[in-house]
């Protein structure tokens, strides 16, 4: 297969400054409207990167479950390796890839836990086998599929009825510190107009090259 000979041109729109909201949740949750009135898969879809404590990044997919004042939600095992790297390190990004509309988002910004009664809430709302899913998986360590399906076994009977939130499992408002906004243009000559959070609490605005 030749990887290098894949391209495609990217003509679908452009992305000018006077296209830009007051602020970039507000452009996100433009943006975020129109890729789930596209039908894209999984439009709440994103990457998180994270850092160990020797520097190294690791990335992984998880679902976006809110986004607003206090940033951009997702919840999680917190005794997962990125529970633990975001412990030790609470700067992390984040990726949306919205290919079909060739348009990504990026986001720079610092994790913090939510509130217990938060995530106590979303968690009662999860369908039952993922709530018991939470309980069986310790995440991100070694284990064999029989061990995970014993696990899941157990809970199912140890909670009959209600499923409490395991102690290890929370979730993080990443407060944004750098947005930006990436559209695909003909030649890659593509558009990237980035907010940037100033010293008052504000935002400004610059273009980048692509």
């Amino acid at each position: 297969m030749d990887l290098a000979a894949l391209r495609q041109e990217y003509e679908r729109a452009g992305l000018d400054e006077a296209d830009l909201a007051p602020d970039p949740i507000t452009m996100f949750e433009r943006w975020m409207a129109e890729a789930v009135d596209a039908g894209l898969h999984d439009p709440n879809a994103m990457v998180v990167s994270t850092v160990d404590g020797a520097g190294a990044p690791s990335s992984r997919m998880v679902l976006l479950k809110g986004v607003g004042e206090t940033g951009f939600v997702f919840f999680t095992n917190t005794a997962s390796r990125k529970g633990a790297e975001l412990a030790g390190n609470p700067r992390c990004a984040l990726l949306f890839p919205w290919h079909p509309l060739e348009r990504q988002v990026r986001v720079e910004g610092v994790a913090t836990p939510l509130p217990r009664p938060q995530v106590e809430a979303y968690f009662a709302s999860r369908p039952r086998g993922s709530r018991l899913g939470a309980w069986a998986s310790p995440q991100s360590q070694v284990t064999t599929r029989e061990e995970l399906a014993e696990a899941y076994a157990a809970a199912e009977a140890r909670y009959p009825d209600e499923v409490p939130v395991p102690d290890a499992w929370g979730g993080y408002a990443v407060a944004p510190e750098v947005v930006e906004f990436w559209q695909g243009r003909p030649g890659r000559m593509h558009d990237r107009l980035v907010y940037r959070r100033d010293p008052d609490g504000g935002w400004a605005t610059e273009r980048l090259a692509p």
